[in-house]
């Protein structure tokens, strides 16, 4: 899939509407040639740069909404009633890509742009879709005949396969490949649009004693238990990846470092609750220790520079007694330490 590049499978010829454009009429073009969405453009310099998209999914909410009021409205501007800021993907990326990102925030259309962000295309669910096929079918061919020709070449294959998942076997929640891919995602679409996001790194405290005293298999047991205990409190928009290890990243977008502060410490609070035996622990008990890390309107250079804020803060909790949350400095973040 790392050979299937968005350009090759885009729909180029993309349906868009100017930002000032009467809902009516972009409803009516929608009607007209059956589309289900429609790009919204800003134009600069002769170009149509993409500032959001309107689907099926904002008209049925639009519908809801008129006949909750029943009735007559005044015309607005598709500006009030459009997705925005667009999730946009480079017309060089990769299917790979595409599937992390339409996955993990659960969308159909991918508005597609050039190196200087002008709308070229849009990406669909079914071009995806087709994309994938392709890939397998391609994928399914060339396992076929190393079977009959290279035994050794075979296996190679099958691990490469293996290496395109998606999650992570034991946990089921997203891989270190695929955390990396949403991560640098995220972190260039907050950069663009100036919106912050946080990361949070959070790894289970003596783990290897544990291991050591329960045995292996119990250890997994225990990693799929704090997951669980993890996954019961986050938000929707909230993802969970395993980092390696003991070690999970939380990604929070759209979260400045006060909310990401209170979103880990009910993570804690909760594993707390769960009360999971570890009789080599100081706590007797299954902690985890967790440091976090913000990004906001692209301050930091690059994603792994958030990522390494969030580990530094991760091995100030350990050091400072584990089952707890290592926090930037600041008022704000403190006060809503002293809250939990």
């Amino acid at each position: 899939m790392n050979h299937i590049y968005i350009h090759e499978m885009m729909t180029s010829r993309v349906d868009s509407v100017d930002v000032a454009t009467c809902l009516s009429d972009v409803v009516s073009k929608m009607c007209e040639k059956t589309r289900s969405c429609m790009v919204v453009t800003e134009q600069i310099n002769g170009r149509g740069h993409p500032v959001g998209i309107i689907t099926e999914r904002d008209m049925v909410r639009l519908l809801a909404e008129h006949l909750r009021e029943q009735e007559a409205t005044d015309i607005h501007s598709i500006s009030e009633y459009m997705s925005s800021p667009p999730i946009c993907i480079n017309q060089h990326a990769v299917l790979y890509e595409a599937l992390v990102i339409t996955q993990t925030r659960n969308i159909r259309h991918l508005p597609v742009i050039d190196d200087d962000e002008n709308l070229v295309g849009i990406l669909t669910q079914g071009d995806i879709a087709r994309a994938h096929f392709r890939a397998i079918e391609k994928q399914r061919d060339i396992i076929e005949h190393q079977i009959k020709e290279r035994t050794r070449e075979l296996l190679e294959a099958n691990e490469e396969l293996k290496a395109l998942s998606l999650q992570d076997s034991l946990l089921g929640i997203g891989n270190r490949r695929s955390m990396e891919v949403d991560v640098q995602f995220t972190h260039a679409n907050a950069a663009r649009y100036k919106r912050p996001y946080s990361i949070a790194l959070l790894d289970v405290d003596c783990f290897k004693m544990y291991n050591d005293h329960y045995g292996h298999q119990a250890g997994d047991d225990a990693l799929v238990q704090v997951t669980d205990a993890v996954k019961e409190v986050l938000r929707s928009s909230d993802r969970l990846y395993r980092y390696g290890g003991e070690e999970l990243l939380l990604l929070l977008p759209e979260t400045p470092v006060n909310d990401a502060t209170y979103v880990v410490n009910r993570v804690l609070e909760n594993l707390r609750v769960k009360n999971l035996p570890h009789c080599k622990s100081p706590h007797g008990r299954l902690t985890l220790s967790a440091g976090i890390s913000s990004d906001c309107q692209g301050s930091k250079a690059c994603w792994t520079d958030v990522v390494a804020e969030a580990d530094e803060w991760l091995y100030s909790a350990k050091e400072s007694g584990r089952d707890q949350l290592g926090y930037p400095a600041g008022p704000n973040v403190k006060l809503a330490i002293a809250k939990r």
